[in-house]
This record gives structure tokens, C-alpha cells and sequence, in this order.
């Protein structure tokens, strides 16, 4: 026998039109207002009963939330509606942001990439968070709009945990902004899932390099999804002290492995997601360096 899903509960569409309007109301309505923009995570876990929320806070409509720009002095500013499947197009995002583009392209399926934005990627907090990483090593830039005004938080310091993050009541993120990276800065995504579309990572490794004045003439960063309770950002100073070397690289590796605490789940065991970590991020590190020029 099957049951038929109960599908959505019933719920207040609420339309603003400016965002202190928004802010307003969601700071006047905690527990029982959400703010949306794509929904592709927001109607799933309603219809699943995860939330149950009273009203939903439509606020892609609102100014700014569709501008994508790119000032060379400044970098790229995200609004947070703009889709995937914008951004992925974007000849700015693919000429200075690559690594951006190619983490995009891995979640999910075309089709939800048209709804899915980077903000809610963010917004959403979860460890498996595909964009999450080409973020943190961009040292990306939060912009919220909440009851007391305009205000801007790092992303390396937005996460509290899965699902949890520094917003606070009535906040909306606005943007997310990317600086200029490094002059001559490479990376690579790589992405472990039960299958090529729409699965969450079982284990995901953002590697990022860039040209610079060290013993190895390069800097390294590494970023680990779904192996913590949130996107874990690895210290590769070591990559920095000495000449690059495939043992070198292969040391690195086993730090990362080593830094990391999984869970088992019905994704993936603990022990399996740690030797992911080390011979996933021996590959992405050894194809940014071969971008750099090894």
C-alpha cells in the first residue's frame, strides 16, 4: 500500500515591497515567518514537516536582489536572487571566478539551478553546501538588511553549525560579494556523490591557489564539505614552507584527513568519508598546481 504524501500545510504568502517592510515583519513574527527567494529547500522541508512555518516572506522582488555586477577595483556582488544558472553564465563570474562557477554547476539539476540561488546555498547552512567553499577561500562578504539597518558579515564566520547561522530575526541577506582574487589564483571543486545530479556530497574538496612570495612560491587553501557540522577551512601553510612535491602534497592530504570528524550516515561511514578527504584533496591540490604551472 502507499500513502500519498500530504504535500504542503497551509501557509501566509506575504509579498513586500520594501525591506524594511520585511525586516519588520519577520523580526515581529520569530518561529512562525520565513523569508524566501528560490524555495527549493524551504517548500521540501515544509511538505516534509521540518517546518512549519506560518508565514512565507517573499523578498526576490525587492531592489538590489537581482543585480549581479562586477567592478575590476572591487570584485563581484551577488544579488540574492540571482539563480544558478544566471551566475554560471555570467562571462564576468567564468573570466575572475571560476571556481565559483564550477561549484555552482554541481548542485543540483538545470532545472533547480533556474530557482536555487548562492544566498540560500549560504542561508541554508548545511555542511554539505556545494558553493560554500569556493566562498570561504574567496573570503567572501555577507550583506544582511535587518530591523537596525545594513550590515556586513564575513562568511568565514557565518556558520554556528548545521542549519544555524549569525542571522538574527528580521535579517535578509541582500548580496554576497567576492573580491578580486589573487592575480594568477586557481582551484578546483571536487565533488563525491551516490550519483552526477542533484545528490548532496558525501564529501566535497575546494582546493584554491594562488602565486606568491613563499619557499614554494605558492599559497594554498583547502575547504572540506560534509565532514563537520560545518564547511571546514584547512590550514595548508605547509604547501608554503618548502618546494612543491607530489610527497609534499600527499602530506597535506593526510592533514586534511586528519583534521576532519564525520558521521556515519545513510550517505556514507565515517571511516569511509575520512580516506575521501585525503585522496580527494591529493587530487584537487595536484590539479590547481598543474594550473599554476608545475
Amino acid at each position: 500500500m502507499i500513502t500519498a504524501h500530504p504535500g504542503l500545510p497551509e501557509f501566509d504568502y506575504i509579498r513586500p515591497t520594501t525591506l524594511e517592510e520585511a525586516s519588520n515583519f519577520l523580526a515581529q513574527h520569530p518561529g512562525e515567518a520565513r523569508a524566501f527567494i528560490g524555495g527549493t529547500d524551504t517548500f521540501v522541508r515544509m511538505r516534509d514537516g521540518a517546518w512549519q512555518d506560518k508565514y512565507l516572506v517573499d523578498v526576490k522582488g525587492l531592489p538590489g536582489m537581482n543585480d549581479l555586477t562586477f567592478i575590476p577595483a572591487v570584485g563581484l556582488r551577488v544579488g540574492a536572487a540571482v539563480n544558478m544558472n544566471r551566475l554560471i553564465a555570467s562571462p564576468e563570474v567564468k573570466e575572475h571566478y571560476p571556481l565559483l562557477a564550477e561549484a555552482a554547476h554541481t548542485v543540483a539539476s538545470y532545472q533547480l539551478r533556474t530557482r536555487a540561488t548562492i544566498a540560500g546555498n549560504i542561508c541554508n547552512a548545511s555542511p554539505a553546501g556545494d558553493t560554500i567553499g569556493a566562498g570561504l577561500v574567496y573570503d567572501a562578504k555577507i550583506h544582511v538588511h535587518g530591523v537596525e539597518g545594513d550590515r556586513v558579515e564575513a562568511l568565514r564566520a557565518f556558520f554556528k553549525g548545521p542549519g544555524k547561522t549569525v542571522l538574527k530575526p528580521g535579517d535578509i541577506v541582500t548580496a554576497v560579494e567576492y573580491p578580486r582574487p589573487p592575480q594568477g589564483a586557481q582551484g578546483k571543486y571536487i565533488k563525491l556523490g551516490r550519483n552526477a545530479i542533484g545528490d548532496l556530497a558525501i564529501v566535497g574538496v575546494t582546493a584554491f591557489g594562488y602565486p606568491d612570495r613563499t619557499s614554494s612560491g605558492y599559497r594554498f587553501l583547502v575547504v572540506l564539505a560534509s565532514v563537520a557540522p560545518t564547511p571546514l577551512l584547512i590550514d595548508m601553510t605547509l604547501l608554503s614552507e618548502k618546494p612543491l612535491t607530489p610527497e609534499l602534497i600527499d602530506e597535506a592530504a593526510h592533514v586534511a584527513m586528519n583534521s576532519v570528524k564525520p558521521i556515519d550516515d545513510v550517505r556514507g561511514s565515517a571511516r569511509y568519508r575520512s580516506l575521501m578527504v585525503r585522496n580527494m584533496t591529493r587530487n584537487a591540490l595536484t590539479e590547481v598546481w598543474k594550473k599554476l604551472g608545475r
